[in-house]
């Protein structure tokens, strides 16, 4: 039985950076995958979903421009845009593992589970660890509803070879508006069955309201307050029945994708036979990221599920584990000031001012005056890899990080401009790193694979 002072259950990017922390440490290091090593966000999600979006921001980009000095029509060709999404992912798993191997980390492929609380099986093998991590990432939720087998994971949907003419999207957040401007602008047909009141909840209300603009003018159709009852197949189409306040609709389509949330993956870690406590699908965490059961096993990312579900976050977990880990537990993360934005066209911000992000969620060390900071006219109005001129500093439970944010183009005007803003030619600018190594990365970027390990 080989002995580790750490064994991680993943390959992402929490994984790989407290995996490569601890192990720069001088300890031993194991990490365990079932899937190609690389995780979500490199082969599954931020990464393959942005090189689908650059074919749409180009066909938009030729669109505005008709007229303007550029001429004749685009279309996007989706088994080539396809094969230039594999150039970046296909590459992954190898390069991922070699690096491991480079670092002296020990890779194993298969399930892994809890034999007992310091012990883990994968391969027939078993492995003793002084530390467990799990950074197993997450998972589609179970839709529960008759025919839930008919509709494909997002998953599925980056994989596809070709793209059908019409597409039923069940949910209302980050996938179903990223997927369907992307599938839109390839062409199909996209309807959105969302059951709240509004898609993405979570984001200011005026701003998802101009955005909806840019979802009827590509022709896709947005219908709140329906709820997803069944799914029944006939030939080659999948018919969606829905429960509305006006009664039951049913809506057919080629492809269904769901897109209606994610959760930890954790359900086949055996988490009782190692102690580790968890209720209602999700780990029981203290505040360093610790078991409150096994105080030998952490969570960071998206199987910790206590941060925003954004790679930044993922790898600020990762440091505050591997920092617990060798220092002793009295790191804590901090997920104040932490941007995001929907990968949209134009992309989205989840507030357009301070006034409208949502009560409870602090800005970072910065003036209070009523101008727009985090998520702002410019996130909507650059690439989404917008450079960022500000930042300050703050202390976060013993890391000194660096909040990068994003001006806002006319301070004088505060929020103003912002409607304009979504919709005009957009600028673009050289992206610049914090040079930090602690804390949160928090550029424009939601999900960037340029993290420190």
């Amino acid at each position: 039985m080989k002995a580790y002072d750490l064994i991680v259950i993943g390959t992402g990017t929490a994984a790989q950076v407290a995996a490569s922390r601890v192990r720069r440490a001088g300890r031993s290091v194991a990490v365990i995958d079932h899937r190609p090593f690389g995780g979500t966000c490199a082969l599954r999600g931020c990464d393959p979903k942005k090189m689908l979006v650059s074919g749409a921001e180009a066909i938009d980009w030729a669109r505005r421009m008709h007229g303007r000095g550029v001429a004749g029509e685009l279309r996007i060709d989706w088994h080539e845009l396809s094969a230039f999404k594999r150039s970046f992912t296909d590459p992954i798993p190898k390069k991922r593992e070699e690096s491991f191997a480079r670092q002296g980390i020990d890779a194993f492929h298969g399930k892994a589970y809890f034999a007992s609380p310091d012990r883990i099986r994968v391969a027939e093998q078993t492995l003793a660890g002084r530390h467990i991590l799990i950074a197993s990432g997450a998972r589609p939720v179970p839709l529960g509803l008759p025919g839930a087998e008919h509709a494909i994971t997002s998953d599925a949907f980056l994989e596809l070879a070709e793209l059908p003419a019409r597409i039923v999207m069940i949910g209302g957040g980050y996938i179903a508006a990223e997927f369907a401007h992307i599938a839109a602008r390839a062409g199909a047909k996209v309807t959105i069955l969302q059951r709240g009141a509004r898609m993405l909840a979570h984001f200011d209300a005026d701003v998802v309201g101009w955005l909806m603009e840019s979802f009827h003018a590509l022709g896709i159709e947005v219908r709140t307050h329906t709820t997803v009852t069944a799914m029944v197949r006939t030939g080659n189409a999948i018919r969606v029945q829905a429960q509305t306040p006006e009664g039951t609709v049913e809506v057919s389509g080629d492809l269904v994708v769901h897109a209606a949330g994610r959760a930890p993956d954790i359900a086949e870690l055996d988490l009782e036979a190692g102690g580790v406590a968890a209720e209602d699908g999700r780990l029981r965490l203290n505040e360093y990221l610790q078991s409150v059961s096994n105080p030998i096993v952490y969570a960071a990312g998206d199987a910790a599920a206590q941060g925003l579900p954004l790679t930044p976050v993922s790898s600020h977990d990762a440091k505050v584990v591997a920092a617990n880990i060798l220092d002793g537990t009295r790191h804590k993360p901090d997920y104040r000031g932490v941007p995001s934005v929907a990968f949209t066209v134009p992309p989205m911000p989840p507030s357009a001012c301070p006034k409208k992000r949502r009560a409870g969620r602090r800005a970072s060390s910065v003036s209070t005056r009523p101008r727009c900071r985090i998520g702002l006219p410019r996130a909507a109005k650059a690439s989404p890899s917008t450079a960022t001129r500000r930042s300050s500093k703050r202390r976060a439970g013993g890391f000194s990080a660096r909040i990068s944010l994003v001006p806002t183009p006319r301070t004088s005007s505060a929020c103003s401009g912002l409607r304009s803003a979504m919709t005009s030619r957009p600028t673009t600018s050289r992206a610049r790193s914090s040079p930090t190594q602690r804390g949160p990365r928090t550029s424009a970027i939601c999900c960037s694979e340029n993290h420190d390990p």
